[in-house]
């Protein structure tokens, strides 16, 4: 029972000296905390969260009220659809006494739409008034960056059978001739050796 009164004793000087080293009140609001390290679907989860708090609570509401409500904000979207037709009719407006930067079209451009024109070699002429033709498209993939090569054969109009196998030619796309062909043949670029 003698020992109990030391330790009593030690405690309080123990106390007395951590309450000394302590900072005090002012200097701890002063000192930044660590902040702790969250992992980023936590950080996005907090983020959504926060977002979702921010967003109009719902009250209960009369129908009359959410109808209101509705309404207004149809309005408003309205409002924001006219101001952008208005701008974009405004725009075609001021390019319309701009000159046509295309060349005309052959056949006075009636009704032609934007028709597409492919150059590739004849692999085939033995139908009447028919060539099939092979285009070769080497290009740049897109995402990845590499050089992909693509093949693709199509059935063109020939009408005075002027080309032959082997023969680089240009075609172009019309209406549809047959059950095969959607393609003419607009020139001969290079003859067959």
């Amino acid at each position: 029972m003698a020992d109990e009164p030391e330790n009593v004793e030690e405690t309080e000087t123990e106390t007395e000296t951590a309450a000394d080293d302590a900072p005090a009140p002012s200097e701890r609001a002063a000192a930044p905390e660590p902040e702790a390290v969250v992992a980023p679907k936590e950080r996005r989860a907090r983020s959504r969260a926060a977002k979702s708090a921010k967003a109009k609570p719902r009250v209960a509401m009369s129908p009359e009220e959410r109808r209101a409500e509705r309404v207004a904000e149809r309005r408003k979207k309205a409002e924001l659809r006219r101001a952008g037709r208005l701008k974009a009719r405004a725009k075609a407006k001021a390019g319309e006494h701009q000159p046509a930067l295309t060349p005309p079209r052959e056949h006075g451009g009636v009704g032609l739409g934007n028709q597409k024109t492919r150059q590739g070699v004849v692999v085939s002429d033995k139908a009447d008034k028919t060539i099939t033709v092979q285009i070769d498209l080497t290009r740049r993939h897109r995402k990845y960056q590499k050089v992909v090569s693509t093949r693709s054969t199509l059935h063109a109009h020939d009408e005075s059978n002027d080309a032959h196998i082997g023969d680089t030619v240009i075609v172009r796309e019309s209406r549809p001739l047959s059950r095969s062909k959607r393609w003419r043949l607009i020139e001969v670029v290079e003859r067959a050796k």
